[in-house]
């Protein structure tokens, strides 16, 4: 694709924009690509640079450490003044209800992240291909998955994006600039040229090649796939972390009011704005969010790709949560309530219609179909009563304490960001909707032993 080409598609094509503040800073860093292979010295001066950035209130007036070339001192204290600052539409009293609803659904709200939001990016076959690039998933889930939820914690914790104490807008314009480095390596540096063949750097595989040097390798076809990380994808992935996880409340029987949502939508567009997505991409109701939502991956089942890394990735987050479900027979659960939250057809994108016993499926039917008649019978009594979010608490604490808070591979967050996460996650003992004699099954199915003060 020629120059002229790509600036006039830009104006129309949310595939062909990306982030121009974090890619202009990019490449002041990095210059021009280079034959013989990314920078790797300079790569990691710039994420121990990054590292520094930790708190919310880090990022005010500052400044790159001495000795730092003069060029990248600049350029990151640039971008720093302009990415921190959050929309002038952001509404603190919704950011602040958004929090308190991400805590009250508390290990629910990690059930979802594994079963519906993640399984749910990847349905975008370019966005995939990057991941699968990488081997991010395949080879890497954990780390991954961890990595995701180090964002999400300090971003809906209290004040993540509004105090300074708080460490959502410093994740987040760190994971911004990190989408750039990705386009800048996965393209080399030369955005407008349409082919990136694809390279051999020497012996990458065998000697176990570097995340940067494995994109720098991998090729690219702009005309197809449009830019890596674009505008479109990450539109796309906002919406798995805010319409996608309502939706899912809603499946499991646990929607909330129209308000809350909307707070909670709107949380989520504040921190798309801080990670530069164009707001015209952004939504603010379910409706809306579900149009876009539904167009994006019918167009993404309308390109034709000679392979498909989706399954894969699928196949790997679902090896990951049946190794923490020590049952048989229980092992099967993840997928099948993905199927549940995600829909046939995207479960068939995944890869994860295969079979599954007939015992296991019978099982989660009935199950799910009695959790929702005894919820629909005890609310008349119990206005805050739910099995439903019983079951999805049991899970998602599975899942938080044996992936998100192993204390051998503590979450890579500043250690008072970190100690203010594990301190939540150890007071997620009682559901403060739910009657005690809940609570206390709740506590003897996890393994939590005695009872907790009730969380107010």
């Amino acid at each position: 694709m020629k120059r002229d080409d790509l600036e006039t598609g830009l104006a129309a094509n949310p595939t062909l924009r990306a982030d121009p503040l974090a890619d202009a800073t990019i490449a002041r860093i990095l210059g021009p690509g280079r034959p013989g292979g990314p920078d790797m010295a300079t790569i990691d001066v710039l994420n121990k640079e990054i590292a520094r950035w930790q708190l919310n209130g880090d990022l005010d007036g500052w400044r790159a450490s001495p000795g730092l070339p003069p060029e990248m001192a600049a350029a990151l204290e640039d971008y720093v003044a302009q990415a921190r600052v959050l929309p002038d539409w952001a509404i603190a009293s919704k950011i602040a209800r958004a929090e308190v609803l991400f805590m009250e659904m508390s290990m629910a709200s990690c059930t979802l992240l594994f079963c519906a939001s993640l399984p749910q990016c990847y349905v975008m076959p370019d966005l995939a291909a990057v991941l699968h690039a990488a081997g991010e998933l395949e080879q890497h889930t954990d780390y991954r998955v961890r990595a995701t939820a180090a964002m999400i914690f300090p971003v809906m914790m209290h004040g993540g994006l509004t105090a300074p104490a708080g460490g959502g807008v410093a994740q987040a314009i760190k994971v911004r600039l990190i989408h750039a480095m990705i386009r800048y390596l996965v393209l080399r540096g030369h955005v407008a040229d349409a082919l990136v063949a694809p390279r051999r750097l020497p012996r990458l595989l065998a000697l176990g090649g570097t995340m940067p040097q494995v994109l720098y390798a991998h090729g690219w076809d702009v005309d197809r796939l449009g830019l890596p990380c674009n505008q479109e994808e990450l539109a796309y992935t906002l919406l798995t972390f805010n319409y996608v996880f309502l939706q899912g409340l809603r499946r499991l029987g646990l929607g909330l009011r129209k308000a809350d949502e909307e707070a909670y939508m709107h949380t989520w567009n504040v921190l798309g704005y801080v990670l530069g997505i164009e707001p015209g991409l952004m939504t603010d109701t379910m409706t809306d969010a579900a149009r876009m939502f539904d167009a994006m991956q019918a167009s993404a089942r309308a390109q034709v790709r000679t392979s498909d890394p989706r399954p894969a990735l699928a196949g790997a987050l679902v090896a990951t949560m049946q190794r923490y479900i020590p049952p048989r027979v229980l092992k099967p659960f993840p997928v099948l309530l993905t199927r549940h939250l995600v829909g046939k057809a995207t479960s068939c994108d995944l890869g994860l219609d295969g079979r599954v016993s007939l015992l296991s499926r019978a099982l989660f039917v009935l199950g799910f179909a009695l959790v929702r008649g005894i919820d629909a019978i005890g609310r008349l009594v119990f206005p805050g009563f739910s099995i439903s979010r019983l079951v999805t608490r049991i899970l998602g604490y599975q899942l938080t304490a044996k992936l998100l808070m192993d204390e051998t591979r503590p979450l890579k967050l500043p250690a008072t960001l970190r100690q203010e996460v594990s301190d939540a996650v150890h007071a997620w003992h009682n559901d403060a909707r739910a009657p005690r004699w809940v609570n206390a099954l709740e506590r003897r199915l996890t393994g939590r032993g005695a009872p907790a003060a009730r969380q107010g």
